[in-house]
């Protein structure tokens, strides 16, 4: 006897929302798929059968839900659309296998671009640090041989030159690195046979592979996948009760959300990293209040961003007065988030000359930060109308670009080419065009 299927109504209800007709639907997931590598050719029939209730191809979900999203301008999960819940979002046994089946996607080109969902599509639950704290069970003994802090220092040295390496050259080439390590060397350690404080101390150490390969996903704006390295940072923090790692993926996100424009997330992500480390040292402290300065300016809250502006300066004067510490948040990040302040209550002249007080503060190593930054401050120069300052800056960018493989400082060049073209009657801009011209990939001239 045929079961009789039961029309997803809750996909039906979605997509009265979107005004859509059926080819349209299917129009809509169609595109996605071709911006992914993933080519599909759905028409009206294959919407009007996942209506009926015909559960969509596995491949197919992450595509949907992604249509919707763009069209809702909001986010839109498994659930909201009817569709099974992954066994991985219902319990939490298997965290281990989850990070591998990550870092191996990322490792394969063919399977990234389903992996990265875009920020609208990614059902972004963050568990609160009593909810994850101490999970032990998360992650599992195996058959492997037993472990020991050695192995520790191993994954923390191997993360810490990863991180060097992504500082010096952008993340294009030090992510896979990155994931191949994880999946390769940290996963199997992870199932290994340890003593509870080497089990704690290896996932610490996970974590904060994992946020740091979430950031170099965020520097090639591969914002979903980024995201989902992020969400098994905090797992895995918590499980290790692993405070710093926690606290330090959380502003992450929020500097994500900050930079794409989504001021309230920001301020969300950035509240809830100061809220989860109520005894931060100085710097700590400064780390985190510079970025809600710099969140709740976004939102136009003035009271707030000043508050925790002077907050993070204070903190600041502290940890320096203690100690100087190279790669960590320093006096030029601290400067970098007042200029972000005055830039988004309108005060770019201000905000010029905190960038430019930033850069003489960065050290020189940090190539992919001054590509950004130096191509932050030239941009503003030339709004305000000085060409030939702008001209100059960008100049000193042209110099370090050559270095670095980045997403955000391509984005940063194609900014500058278009920027600069209606000034091309101008000696300097002329000169500036030229010089770029024979550093940059004919991909970001089009």
């Amino acid at each position: 006897m045929t079961t009789k299927r039961e029309p997803n109504e809750p996909l039906a209800r979605l997509y009265r929302e979107t005004g859509w007709n059926l080819r349209q639907f299917a129009q809509a997931v169609n595109r996605i798929g071709t911006e992914r590598g993933t080519p599909v050719q759905y028409r009206e029939q294959s919407v009007h059968q996942w209506l009926k209730g015909y559960v969509p191809k596995k491949e197919a979900r992450p595509l949907i839900l992604e249509a919707l999203a763009r069209r809702f301008k909001r986010p839109v999960t498994e659930r909201d659309a009817g569709f099974p819940t992954p066994l991985a979002a219902q319990d939490d046994s298997g965290l281990t296998q989850q990070v591998v089946d990550l870092g191996s996607s990322d490792m394969s080109p063919s399977r990234r671009s389903v992996v990265n969902a875009s920020l609208f599509s990614v059902a972004l639950t963050i568990p609160n640090w009593p909810d994850v704290v101490g999970r032990m069970e998360n992650v599992q003994k195996g058959s492997s041989p037993r472990i020991g802090m050695s192995d520790v220092e191993t994954v923390i040295a191997m993360t810490e030159r990863i991180s060097e390496l992504d500082d010096q050259f952008g993340g294009r080439h030090a992510r896979p690195m990155a994931a191949a390590f994880l999946v390769n060397t940290v996963a199997p350690y992870l199932r290994a046979d340890a003593t509870d404080v080497v089990r704690k101390a290896m996932m610490a150490a996970a974590s904060d592979l994992c946020y740091l390969t979430g950031y170099m996903a965020v520097d090639e704006g591969l914002h979903g996948l980024a995201q989902r390295y992020y969400l098994k940072a905090l797992e895995l923090a918590g499980a290790s009760e692993d405070h710093l790692t926690y606290c330090t993926t959380l502003r992450g996100m929020s500097v994500q959300a900050v930079d794409l424009g989504h001021s309230g997330k920001a301020v969300r992500l950035a509240d809830a990293a100061a809220a989860a480390s109520p005894q931060a040292g100085p710097r700590m402290r400064a780390f985190l209040a510079g970025q809600q300065a710099h969140a709740y300016a976004q939102v136009g809250d003035r009271l707030n961003s000043h508050r925790y502006l002077r907050e993070a300066e204070v903190a600041m004067e502290k940890a320096e007065a203690q100690a100087k510490t190279f790669g960590s948040y320093n006096p030029s990040s601290l400067t970098y988030h007042v200029g972000q302040v005055r830039y988004e209550f309108g005060d770019i002249k201000g905000s010029i000359a905190a960038l430019e007080e930033s850069d003489k503060l960065r050290h020189s190593s940090l190539r992919r930060s001054r590509v950004r930054y130096l191509s932050m401050l030239a941009e503003r120069q030339l709004e305000v109308g000085h060409l030939e300052a702008a001209c100059e800056t960008w100049g000193r960018v042209i110099d370090i670009y050559p270095k670095v493989q980045s997403g955000q400082c391509d984005e940063r060049i194609a900014g500058m080419h278009s920027r600069i073209r209606p000034y091309l009657k101008n000696k300097y801009a002329r000169d500036l065009h030229e010089r770029a011209q024979a550093v940059t990939p004919p991909s970001l001239l089009a």
